[in-house]
């Protein structure tokens, strides 16, 4: 039997690399669209055998362009989003909104079986923030335009090539002191990148369309909480002191200056709202797909390389035993 062709868009990263090693065990073919084959196609080919994979060098925009892939796909699959904005167009509203739209007009055109989009958890209360208010924005366009979509709206997704766990850690293991944004209290449900490609895996093998499903965690933790976890993972002992609001708006205005900032003025407003399931939605668990991994667990796998010692470190090795 011919293998199913997804067209993913956003396949180079964290997300993108273990759904297409998903897909291909399970006979699924990948055509990966990315804006440099040269800086990433070397990455996205060691993810499948032969024959699995293909790899497209597009624009996202370049509408002339991807139309063509369209019409020999079944599926699509959108992972894209950025966390801060650039000058170059890389604004929210065009990531978020106009991109996710125009796919799914392509999807309508062209008859696909499903269209999958990863969303973000937590925007509905989060009225503030451009982030979110583009990512409601983008679902809207979605929904209007393709009935065959499923839209996944997941916590802070962890692994060991995420922007979270690692940047912390590198982070806590630089600086005597770390600020508590809101006192740390914010709450989190994350979810391992393998939970969250299983589950998109499981909506696309199931044919679970139109409905917005929350993917979350095992477990729900405070930011207070997640760094205490990281420190003692990583073997520190660190001041975690609740950073004024002043301040904390001041240090945003300085860092979103950075090439890539390690916070922004519309992040800190997102750190107001828990990121947690809402009860409005279906969640993973209701549609038979729980997550089964937990943070401490999965980040205690690679957290060594932020130890003393590095994979030598006497954590790892139990060379006090």
């Amino acid at each position: 039997m011919k293998a199913k062709n997804c067209l993913i868009f956003g396949g180079s990263g964290q997300i993108g690399s273990n759904l297409i090693r998903k897909l291909a065990k399970n006979n699924l073919r990948a055509t990966v669209v990315t804006r440099n084959i040269h800086q990433k196609g070397l990455k996205i080919k060691t993810q499948a055998n032969a024959g699995y994979i293909e790899i497209v060098e597009s624009k996202i925009f370049d509408e002339k362009k991807i139309e063509k892939l369209f019409s020999r796909a079944d599926y699509c699959i959108n992972l894209i989003g950025i966390l801060y904005e650039k000058k170059n167009g890389n604004t929210f509203k065009n990531i978020h909104t106009v991109f996710p739209t125009l796919l799914a007009k392509l999807c309508k055109k062209h008859d696909l079986k499903h269209f999958v989009h990863v969303s973000a958890l937590g925007i509905n209360a989060a009225v503030d923030s451009k982030y979110a208010i583009s990512k409601l924005e983008g679902e809207k366009g979605i929904l209007s335009n393709f009935s065959k979509t499923t839209i996944l709206r997941p916590s802070v997704v962890f692994s060991n090539s995420d922007n979270f766990s690692t940047q912390f850690m590198t982070l806590l293991n630089r600086l005597p002191i770390f600020p508590l944004y809101y006192s740390g209290k914010t709450k989190f449900m994350p979810i391992h990148c393998s939970d969250l490609t299983n589950i998109i895996y499981h909506v696309l093998r199931n044919d679970i369309q139109s409905q917005i499903i929350e993917c979350v965690g095992p477990q729900t933790l405070s930011f207070k909480e997640i760094l205490q976890i990281l420190l003692k993972l990583i073997g520190k002992n660190r001041l975690l002191i609740p950073m004024p609001l002043v301040l904390a708006n001041l240090s945003a205005k300085l860092f979103q200056l950075l090439p890539n900032p390690l916070l922004t003025e519309d992040q800190l407003k997102l750190l107001k709202y828990d990121n947690v399931s809402s009860g409005k939605y279906k969640t993973n668990k209701e549609i038979g797909l729980p997550s089964k991994l937990f943070f401490e667990d999965e980040v205690k796998k690679y957290s060594y390389m932020w130890r003393d010692g590095g994979q030598f470190s006497t954590e790892k090795y139990n060379l006090n035993d």
